[in-house]
C-alpha cells in the first residue's frame, strides 16, 4: 500500500507543487484559442501612396482577411485584416469595387458586387490599417495594392469600408469563412488536463486530471477557490467532450495530505544489527528538514496563473470566461485551496468501454454530413423522415456548440457558413438558430421555419467541434510523397522487449476504403485513392513487412480498428508493392434524386431484336441468353436517375482517358466498369433480380445557376460531374433498367446504390444508395417510401424497416 502511494504522490508533486511544468511533459495536444489582441488607438501619420516591397509580397499568403459587422449575410461584411497580431479595419477613402474584388477573391468567392462605405455594417475596433487603398483588381492580395501604408490613416471607424461578394466559391478553395471565439490570447493561449493517477496517462483520452494553462514555457495550475460546474463544463467542452462529471474531491484531500507527510517523514537507515547508524540518523534529519523546508518553501510561491474563473456554462473556451489574474509579488495566491480539478464524459466515439458505449446515446434527429475529419461536417437535421439543412443566417459558435455537443463532441471550435462543408439536399428546415449553449438540442433553440426564398444551400451551416486527443496519429505516417498528403504507409510496432521500429502494410487487398481510415487516422481528411504499389516515391530505409490482409469498412478511426491476417501473408513482399494513399482536404459527394426515380417508374416490354446491345454489355439477367433470338421479349422495370455532386470537388473517373474502354455497339467510352448498381430484393434481403450502368458520358447534364459545365461526352471529351451540376440518365436508354422477365408478382425492395465499388473517393458513401418499396403486380409496379442512405446490409435491413430514413454517417 506504501508503495502505491508512493506511486501516486511521484506524479501529484511535480504538477500541483511545481510552479510550472516543461512543456515537454505535455501528455496530449493542446487546444489553442482563437485569436484577439487589446484594441489600440488608430495611427494618424500622413504619408504619400506607396508601392508594397518584395519582403511584403513575399508574405501574401500569410495576411487573414475576414468579414465581421451585422447585419449581414456570409458573403459581405466589414473588411477586417489581420496584422502584427491584431485585427483591424480600411478605410473608406479611394475604395473601389477593383478594392473589392481582391478582397473577395482572398476570401474564396469569384468576384466582388458591390462596396459599401461609412460603416456600413457597424464600425469596427482597433487598428485601421490601410487608408487610400488603389487596386488595379488583379493583384493576389490587398497588401500589394498601392495605399499610404500599414497604420497610416487619418480616419475614424466611421469611414470603415465594406464588401459585398458574388456567393459563388473559387472551386478548389478550401480557406474557411470561420466565426471565431472573442477571447484574449493575452488571457490564456492553451489549456490541458495533466492526470495525476499512473494509469489514467496510458490511457487515451485523458478524461480527468489537473487544469493547466501554458504560461510562459510551461504550464501553470489554477486555484480551485470558487470553482464551479460550469467551469468544468467549458473546460470538457474545450477538450472534446461533451458532459462533465463529478470529481471525487475526498481522494484528492487524502493525495495531499499523503504527500506531505511522506515529505516530512525521515527515511530510516538501519545497520547491520539492526540498529539505526548516526550517520543515517544524521542523513534523515537532514532530508526531513530539506523536504519540509521545500514543502514550505514552495507553498510561498506564486503557483497558480489563474486566481479565479467565473464562467456562465455556456463559453466556448475558458479564455471567455472572466478570469482574475494572480499577482506576481503576493505570497500565496490560492490561499485555503488548491488546484483545480476535472472530470469529464467522453462521447460514445471515444469510449473505451462498449457497456458504457451501449449506455450512452446522442441524437437521432440531427447528423454532420461532407466533413473530411471526425467531429465536423454540414449539419442535417430530421423532420418528417426527412433530413433537411440549416441556414446559416445569425449562425454562431453557440449554436453550433450545442449541435457538436448533443453528437457527442465538445464544444464548437468554428461555425461555419456558406455551405463550406458541401451544400445539401432536399429541404432547409431552420433559419435564424439563437441557441443561448445550454440547449440539450438545436430543435430546443429558437429558430424560424423559411421558405425557398430566404435562403439556398449556398448558405447551409456547417460545424468544426473541438475533439479529444487520441494519439492515433503518432503510430502511422506515410514517407516519401511529394506532398504531405501523399506516401508509402508506415506502422509504428513494439515488439516484446517493448523495443519501437516502423514496418510496411502490405499492398494486396489495399483499396480507397483502407486509405479512407489511413487519412482520417493522420487528420489528412479525404482519401483520393489507395495505392497498391508505391515504387515510384522515395523509398526509406523501412523495408519489413509487418501487416497484411488489412479489410476496413472506410469509418474506422484507426487502421488498428480493422480487419487484418493474424499472420503476415504477402506474396508479394518487396517494398515497390507497399500501400500507400493519397489524401486530400476536398472530394466529390454524389447523391441521386429519390423523388425522381418513385416519379419516372415504368414497365416496358421490349423485344429482343432491340436489345442486342443491352446484351452485349451484360445488360439483361442470365435467362436472356437461352431466349428465342431475336423473337420474343424482355420484361424491363424502367426509370430515370439524376446523379448530383453535392460536394467540394468534382467527381472524375478512377482511370484516365488513355485506359477507357470503347464501345461500338453503343458508339461511346466506357470511363467505369459500374458507375451505378440496381437490385430488387425480397423483404429478407436477398437478391431476386440485378442490373448495372457502366459510366458511359460522364458529363454535366446540367448545373444550379452560376455554375458552368465542364465535362462533356462529345468528341472524346473529359468525363466527369462539376460541384453544383449533375447527370441524368432518362428511362429511354439503354441499361437504365433491371430485368424483370423471371420475377413474379409480389412486394420487393428496389435499391439503387452509386460508385458501388468505391472506385472514386467521395465525402460520404453513406448518401450513395436510394431503397425504396416496391409493389409489382405483374403488369404495373409502384414505388414508395424512398430514402436515400447507405448500402443495406442484413443488419442495416432490420434497422431500415424498424427506422426508415435514420441511417447517418456516425462511426460505429
Amino acid at each position: 500500500m506504501q508503495l502505491a502511494w508512493s506511486l501516486l504522490l511521484g506524479l501529484w508533486l511535480p504538477c500541483c507543487l511545481a510552479q510550472t511544468t516543461p512543456s515537454n511533459a505535455a501528455t496530449r495536444t493542446p487546444t489553442r484559442t482563437p485569436t484577439r489582441t487589446p484594441t489600440r488607438t488608430p495611427t494618424r501619420t500622413p504619408s504619400s501612396l506607396s508601392t508594397p516591397s518584395a519582403s511584403v509580397q513575399s508574405q501574401t499568403a500569410q495576411l487573414k482577411v475576414r468579414l465581421s459587422g451585422y447585419p449581414r449575410k456570409h458573403n459581405e461584411g466589414r473588411v477586417e485584416l489581420f496584422h502584427q497580431g491584431e485585427w483591424g479595419t480600411i478605410c473608406d477613402d479611394d475604395f473601389s469595387i477593383h478594392n473589392a474584388n481582391v478582397l473577395c477573391r482572398h476570401l474564396g468567392f469569384v468576384s466582388a458586387t458591390g462596396w459599401t462605405h461609412s460603416a456600413k455594417y457597424g464600425k469596427g475596433q482597433g487598428k485601421i490599417w490601410l487608408d487610400n487603398v488603389q487596386c488595379n483588381g488583379g493583384e493576389k492580395s490587398i497588401e500589394l495594392c498601392k495605399s499610404r501604408g500599414w497604420g497610416n490613416s487619418d480616419c475614424t471607424h466611421d469611414e470603415d469600408a465594406g464588401v459585398v461578394c458574388k456567393d459563388e466559391r473559387i472551386p478548389g478553395f478550401v480557406d474557411s469563412n470561420v466565426i471565431e471565439t472573442q477571447a484574449d490570447e493575452n488571457k490564456i493561449e492553451e489549456v490541458r488536463l495533466r492526470p495525476v493517477v499512473a494509469m489514467s496517462r496510458r490511457k487515451l483520452p485523458i478524461t480527468e486530471g489537473v487544469v493547466e494553462v501554458r504560461h510562459r514555457d510551461g504550464w501553470a495550475q489554477i486555484c480551485d477557490l470558487g470553482w464551479t460546474i460550469k467551469n468544468t463544463h467549458v473546460v470538457c467542452g474545450m477538450l472534446g467532450f461533451p458532459h462533465e462529471r463529478k470529481v471525487n474531491k475526498n481522494f484528492y484531500k487524502r493525495l495531499r495530505k499523503r504527500a506531505a507527510e511522506t515529505l516530512s517523514r525521515p527515511k530510516v537507515t538501519v545497520s547491520a544489527g539492526g540498529r539505526q547508524t548516526s550517520k543515517a540518523k544524521a542523513n534523515a534529519k537532514s532530508k526531513q528538514s530539506s523536504a519540509g523546508k521545500r514543502l514550505y518553501l514552495e507553498r510561498q510561491k506564486n503557483h497558480f496563473r489563474i486566481h479565479s474563473v467565473a464562467c456562465s456554462g455556456t463559453e466556448v473556451h475558458l479564455a471567455a470566461c472572466p478570469l482574475e489574474f494572480s499577482k506576481a509579488n503576493a505570497t500565496s495566491a490560492c490561499r485555503g485551496g488548491t488546484a483545480a480539478v476535472v472530470s469529464c464524459m467522453p462521447g460514445p466515439l471515444f469510449m473505451q468501454s462498449n457497456g458504457m458505449k451501449k449506455k450512452t446515446r446522442t441524437s437521432s434527429n440531427v447528423r454532420l454530413k461532407g466533413g473530411a475529419r471526425v467531429g465536423e461536417g454540414r449539419v442535417e437535421v430530421l423532420k418528417d423522415n426527412e433530413w433537411g439543412t440549416v441556414c446559416d443566417d445569425r449562425w454562431n459558435l453557440q449554436s453550433a456548440s450545442v449541435v457538436c455537443r448533443e453528437l457527442g463532441f465538445g464544444s464548437a471550435k468554428e461555425a461555419l457558413t456558406g455551405g463550406r462543408m458541401g451544400q445539401g439536399m432536399g429541404p432547409i428546415y431552420m433559419n435564424e438558430v439563437k441557441c443561448l449553449g445550454q440547449e440539450k438540442s438545436i430543435w430546443n433553440c429558437p429558430f424560424k421555419n423559411i421558405t425557398s426564398e430566404d435562403c439556398q444551400h449556398v448558405e447551409d451551416a456547417a460545424v468544426r467541434c473541438n475533439v479529444p486527443h487520441m494519439g492515433l496519429e503518432d503510430s502511422i505516417r506515410l514517407t516519401g510523397g511529394r506532398t504531405r498528403y501523399e506516401g508509402r504507409v508506415e506502422l509504428l510496432r513494439s515488439d516484446a522487449n517493448g523495443t519501437q521500429s516502423w514496418g510496411l502494410i502490405c499492398g494486396e487487398t489495399w483499396s480507397t476504403k483502407e486509405a479512407m481510415v489511413v487519412c482520417r487516422q493522420l487528420g489528412l481528411g479525404y482519401a483520393n485513392q489507395g495505392v497498391q504499389e508505391t515504387w515510384y516515391w522515395d523509398s526509406s530505409n523501412v523495408t519489413e513487412m509487418i501487416l497484411s490482409g488489412v479489410k476496413c469498412t472506410g469509418r474506422e478511426m484507426s487502421l488498428s480498428q480493422c480487419q487484418h491476417h493474424k499472420a503476415l501473408s504477402c506474396q508479394k513482399a518487396a517494398v515497390k508493392f507497399a500501400a500507400g494513399v493519397i489524401c486530400s482536404d476536398t472530394t466529390s459527394d454524389l447523391v441521386l434524386d429519390a423523388p425522381l426515380v418513385q416519379q419516372t417508374v415504368y414497365i416496358e416490354d421490349r423485344p429482343l431484336h432491340m436489345l442486342y446491345c443491352a446484351a452485349e454489355e451484360d445488360c439483361l439477367s442470365k435467362s436472356a441468353a437461352k431466349a428465342n433470338w431475336p423473337y420474343g421479349h424482355r420484361r424491363l422495370l424502367r426509370f430515370s436517375s439524376q446523379i448530383h455532386n453535392i460536394g467540394r470537388a468534382d467527381f472524375k473517373p478512377k482511370a484516365g482517358r488513355h485506359s477507357w474502354v470503347w464501345h461500338a455497339c453503343h458508339g461511346h467510352y466506357h470511363s467505369m466498369d459500374i458507375f451505378t448498381h440496381y437490385d430488387l430484393m425480397s423483404a429478407n434481403g436477398s437478391h431476386v433480380a440485378e442490373g448495372h450502368k457502366a459510366s458511359f458520358c460522364l458529363e454535366d447534364s446540367d448545373c444550379h445557376e452560376g455554375v458552368s459545365k465542364r465535362y462533356e461526352c462529345a468528341n472524346f471529351g473529359d468525363q466527369g460531374i462539376t460541384v453544383g451540376c449533375w447527370d441524368l440518365y432518362r428511362h429511354d436508354i439503354d441499361c437504365q433498367w433491371i430485368d424483370i422477365t423471371d420475377v413474379r408478382p409480389g412486394n420487393y425492395i428496389l435499391q439503387i446504390v452509386i460508385n458501388p465499388n468505391q472506385e472514386v473517393s467521395e465525402s460520404d458513401f453513406t448518401n450513395n444508395a436510394m431503397k425504396c418499396n416496391c409493389k409489382y403486380d405483374g403488369h404495373r409496379v409502384w414505388l414508395h417510401n424512398c430514402h436515400i442512405g447507405d448500402a443495406f446490409s442484413e443488419e442495416a435491413e432490420r434497422r431500415f424497416e424498424k427506422y426508415p430514413g435514420q441511417l447517418n454517417n456516425h462511426i460505429p
